[in-house]
């Protein structure tokens, strides 16, 4: 196999209007030649502590194992004293907490994220998840995965559900809500990449391998510091510790999903940094951009309205439009497959409202009571988008039997 995939580009693409303007700002240009080539070899690096467990795993019998695996993720492995010695050393690594975590910049930062609410779940979804599908290299996998007929409004659902849970209350602490879920989600990784390689039709050396290092990275500050950028542009004033200690719950999270430390963000500058990187080294829209974008934009015309739920979703079905239309760019909206002519009104309404509530946020008590706010909001979009509360992973469950 070549050293680089061939879906890696000759030079790096340009960063995304709003996230290039903001890397500019920053002093953020794009990658050096070193750089350059270590995110094409990242497209051929996997996440070895997890791939030799799930290989372990398979051998010895996933049936007896995986139970083995929830008890020592829920309880600990001090809990499992018949575990067997390759996954007694994989928890015994993920449940020592590296000594440059700092407790109280985790708590710092998911209480700032939280403070953002629903608006930083619209930016999540209508900028991150859904611009995404504009770099066909991710999509590669998605569509083995069974991404369109689970349906991306489900598949949205559970990756917001992990992100409610890192930013949970102590939900990094050690087995914290976070914890699980990020650790749960890592081994469902290792399951779609080991099944989605084998496959007949995967091109390792055009496209690499499934859920790389790259990847990977991509989809960790896509997921955090694309919606506190996002955020930003909407009005959500953040102070300089504010966006440091979101970097620092960025690294710690990366560190326990198997991002190497090449990609962990050690200020949120540095994080602005990952994302131009890994975004210039992101594959072309192609036919399978238009296959998950255009569902997706019309998930909101489905959505539980308990009142007056035709006009609702009508309306929430164009307020995510001017969300994307806003943030992404004519040029992105017609390679996504989606309408170019977007009034920016959503926007325009929640920038003098946002930049009231970053106000208060000063006054004594005022970061608690926003977090609270905001995840009350959170919540409530939740409910709006899955009657049923959604399982970490569920989509992508069944390859760890297949796997």
């Amino acid at each position: 196999m070549a050293t680089v995939p061939t879906r890696h580009p000759d030079r790096p693409h340009r960063a995304p209007a709003v996230v290039g303007g903001f890397a500019a700002m920053l002093g953020v240009g794009a990658p050096d030649p070193v750089q350059w080539q270590r995110l094409g070899e990242g497209l051929l690096a996997g996440d070895d502590p997890m791939d030799r467990l799930v290989d372990w795993m398979v051998t010895a019998g996933t049936k007896r194992m995986r139970p083995l695996f929830d008890r020592a993720l829920t309880h600990g492995i001090a809990e499992v004293p018949e575990a067997p010695e390759p996954l007694r050393e994989f928890f015994a690594a993920v449940e020592t907490v590296p000594a440059w975590v700092d407790h109280d910049k985790l708590v710092r930062g998911a209480k700032v994220m939280l403070t953002a609410g629903s608006d930083g779940m619209y930016i999540a979804r209508d900028v991150a998840m859904l611009g995404g599908y504009q770099f066909s290299g991710f999509n590669k996998t998605l569509l083995r995965t069974g991404a369109l007929e689970k349906g991306s409004n489900q598949r949205w659902a559970e990756t917001m559900q992990w992100a409610m849970d890192v930013l949970s209350e102590d939900g990094l602490s050690p087995l914290g809500l976070g914890y699980q879920s990020t650790i749960r989600v890592r081994l469902i990784h290792a399951f779609v990449r080991r099944h989605v390689a084998a496959m007949p039709d995967w091109q390792a050396d055009d496209w690499g391998l499934p859920i790389n290092q790259t990847d990977m990275a991509a989809t960790l500050v896509g997921a955090f510091i694309a919606p506190a950028i996002g955020g930003m542009g909407l009005g959500l004033l953040l102070t300089p510790a504010e966006t440091d200690a979101i970097a620092h719950l960025v690294r710690y999270v990366g560190w326990l999903l198997g991002v190497e430390d090449q990609w962990l963000p050690r200020s949120f500058r540095d994080g602005v940094r990952v994302l131009v990187h890994t975004l210039s080294a992101l594959a072309d829209p192609d036919e399978s951009t238009r296959q998950l974008a255009v569902p997706m934009s019309r998930d909101p015309l489905s959505w539980n309205y308990d009142r007056l739920p035709t006009i609702r979703r009508r309306l929430a079905y164009a307020q995510h439009l001017s969300v994307t239309g806003t943030f992404l760019g004519r040029h992105t909206m017609r390679a996504l497959g989606l309408p170019t002519v977007i009034v920016p009104w959503y926007p325009a309404l929640r920038i003098p409202t946002n930049v009231v509530r970053s106000a208060t946020r000063l006054l004594p008590g005022g970061l608690d009571r926003a977090a609270t706010r905001g995840a009350r909001e959170q919540d409530r979009f939740m409910r709006t988008l899955v009657s049923a509360g959604p399982t970490v992973g569920a989509a992508a469950a069944r390859l760890t039997h297949a796997a």
